[in-house]
């Protein structure tokens, strides 16, 4: 009976991973201009439900997995509600006084109580470390094996390995895990679920709504050819809902400089633009 989880765990890895292998993967070379404009390199992954497809440009890339860095905030927000590290999107945790910058400047949005919605919509990190600690490793691993995210591994500490530890996750795989947040599917309730796609909307348009997560951290491993890797690694992932119609996807790339990190929202939305995803082409 000890085995049951880890079999468990096992099943629901299967599960997602069968998911987002089920569509056809059509390759987009065209989309290489797209980055290669930017001065950039990365990867985008696009699946379009309503013909049941995968567009992608690298997919190499976009199966090997890198660490998730704020993009797992959509993850921790989930187990925050589930475990009851806070009650609701809108329970504020008070700031502790230090002063934390972006760019070398004080961020404003972080130096004060931040709430699930705000800490999302700002990416604030102290907000989510603080729920991820007061989930505790034990719950966390539970739930990350329940889901079956990415590797698994939480290794590194429980306000960091999602940041600088062991946890990795593929394009792929986050293209799987929106998937199954957008349908309610996650075996987390229905409220968590309802509450995480509430405050993941980066953008509503009257055509259409973006559900959205940046992310940028180091990039801890080799790259793809085996040479060190001195570039981060930045990430955009999430779904477009329009005209009944939806797109997921998961771009991600490396990140040289701080301009580099800036482009990752451009880049994604050109391609989803030309996909039709946010308009009319």
């Amino acid at each position: 009976m000890a085995r049951l989880p880890t079999l468990f765990a096992a099943l629901f890895a299967l599960v997602a991973s069968a998911t987002s292998h089920a569509a056809a993967w059509k390759e987009h070379p065209e989309w290489g201009k797209t980055f290669a404009d930017a001065g950039v390199r990365g990867t985008m992954l696009v699946y379009d439900e309503g013909a049941d497809s995968m567009h992608v440009y690298d997919a190499a890339r976009a199966r090997h997995p890198y660490l998730p860095a704020s993009t797992f905030k959509v993850f921790n927000a989930l187990v925050a509600i589930e475990t009851g590290a806070v009650s609701d999107e809108f329970e504020t945790i008070p700031w502790d006084g230090k002063i934390r910058t972006m760019a070398g400047k004080p961020n404003k949005e972080w130096n004060r109580p931040n709430s699930l919605a705000s800490g999302m919509r700002y990416s604030t990190v102290w907000f989510y470390q603080e729920v991820a600690r007061r989930a505790g490793q034990a719950r966390m691993q539970s739930w990350i094996d329940k889901v079956g995210y990415g590797n698994r591994d939480i290794g590194g500490g429980i306000d960091q390995f999602w940041l600088s530890g062991k946890l990795r996750i593929s394009a792929e795989q986050q293209v799987a895990f929106l998937r199954r947040l957008a349908d309610g599917t996650l075996p987390f309730s229905e409220r968590a679920q309802e509450i995480v796609r509430r405050i993941t909307i980066y953008e509503a348009a009257p055509g259409y709504v973006l559900h959205a997560k940046t992310g940028w951290g180091p990039q801890l491993d080799a790259r793809l050819d085996g040479t060190a890797e001195e570039a981060g690694i930045g990430w955009y992932v999430g779904w477009v809902e329009h005209g009944g119609k939806r797109w997921f996807f998961a771009l991600n790339m490396d990140v040289v400089t701080a301009d580099d990190a800036g482009k990752r929202v451009a880049l994604a939305r050109e391609i989803l633009e030309s996909m039709g995803a946010l308009g009319d082409r």
